[in-house]
């Protein structure tokens, strides 16, 4: 019977060692982007929906230029209809060098969405970088 008990309590805090502060089971993993010597990495941090606000944190890197991009600016969540959102905020470097990162914050999308989805629309690129989660 202790044997029982004891596993009872350990898939417990095994479960609820999974949820996270985002609200979905387990930790949503990083994304990653290369394209023109510039590498992106994004990563939620908080999308739960009863947060204030949605946390990605983003990394840049290169060794080829330097990274000016205002993400504020050039940064978006798709809700449900594909209307773009903006961030309310960056909290990170500023422009220049070879290395910035920081987190970006939204406006939580209501009713939460199945899928999210972040792009960002870099000077002198093209097409958008697009990243993608499932939420459970």
């Amino acid at each position: 019977m202790k044997r029982v008990t004891i596993g009872v309590v350990i898939g417990i805090v095994f479960a609820a060692a999974l949820f996270s502060a985002t609200g979905v089971l387990a930790q949503l993993e990083t994304r990653t982007s290369t394209a023109g010597g510039v590498t992106l990495k994004v990563t939620p941090k908080v999308v739960a929906s009863d947060a204030a606000a949605w946390e990605f944190a983003v990394v840049l890197d290169t060794h080829t230029q330097d990274i000016s991009d205002d993400l504020s600016k050039v940064a978006s969540i798709l809700d449900a209809n594909g209307a773009r959102r903006s961030p309310t905020s960056w909290q990170g470097d500023g422009p220049g060098g070879h290395h910035r990162e920081g987190v970006l914050r939204f406006e939580p999308l209501r009713p939460r969405p199945a899928v999210i989805e972040l792009q960002v629309e870099r000077p002198g690129e093209s097409t958008p970088r697009s990243f993608r989660w499932e939420l459970k």
